[in-house]
């Protein structure tokens, strides 16, 4: 019987949709249905190891190793015993004479002309499962190692209070490659903001509840969102002017104010 090509069972075993002659002869041949379900489990352990984290270089010796046993010549089988010395001995004009030329050997259709020899294919499957596996886990490496991008989950445009009418800002939530949430914030306020710093608040969307992130520096500024803080109540960015009182309490003055909306 003729064999799939390994370079196809390689491919159906990363997950290539088999077409109908593969899998009639799936289902009819033993070795191509064993040699596939090794090559697939080669791929499932590739693929297991993407979410491991870190990972450590293997020493030289460790490849070499694995090449040397793969190029290594395998041993021809013993040879067959020699004939018992009594059959030596029989009178040559029993034995029939050999033809002059060898018969050749039938030719059966099933064989596949182009079917390497069974040590032959299992060394070239080997081959395939393991670079395959290899394949999967230095992809795997490549996702774990490389760090996401930052996200953008809520925005707001931060409007102006009767007092500060010159003022305007906007503030974006953003999660973090480590998961982790941060508001920047940006405020264009008029210069008359009156002596004091400027805090920066979430607050809750009946104002019933308030948290301080930190005073603004400047123009712009990044503040740690603390992670019992859920955003979807805490819909209010508040920007005031504190006097230099010691009073940590929210002062009543709020320069700008904006509702959080997801992105």
């Amino acid at each position: 019987m003729s064999h799939l090509d390994p370079e196809r069972m390689a491919l159906l075993a990363i997950g290539e949709n088999a077409e109908d002659g593969e899998r009639s002869h799936l289902d009819d041949c033993p070795q191509c249905a064993a040699e596939l379900d090794e090559l697939a489990f080669a791929v499932s352990v590739g693929r297991s190891t993407v979410d491991v984290g870190e990972w450590e270089t293997p020493p030289e010796r460790v490849w070499e190793g694995i090449l040397a046993d793969i190029s290594a010549p395998r041993a021809d089988p013993p040879a067959e015993p020699p004939a018992a010395s009594g059959a030596a001995s029989a009178p040559a004009a029993s034995a029939p004479a050999p033809p002059a030329t060898p018969p050749a050997a039938p030719s059966s259709p099933a064989a596949g002309a182009g079917s390497p020899p069974p040590r032959g294919r299992t060394r070239m499957l080997f081959t395939l499962a393991a670079s395959v596996a290899l394949l999967l886990v230095i992809v795997g490496i490549g996702v774990a190692v490389r760090p996401s991008q930052p996200v953008e989950v809520a925005a707001a445009s931060l409007d102006a209070f009767p007092a500060h009418p010159g003022a305007r800002g906007s503030a974006t939530v953003i999660e973090t490659d480590d998961r982790e949430r941060v508001v920047r914030v940006t405020l264009d306020a008029d210069a008359d903001t009156g002596e004091g710093s400027r805090e920066v608040w979430l607050i809750t969307a009946d104002a019933t509840a308030l948290v301080s992130l930190g005073t603004l520096e400047g123009s712009e500024g990044t503040f740690p969102i603390p992670p019992d803080i859920d955003i979807d109540e805490y819909v209010l960015l508040d920007v005031s002017l504190e006097p230099e009182d010691g009073d940590p309490q929210h002062s009543g003055d709020s320069i700008v104010r904006g509702e959080l909306r997801a992105a």
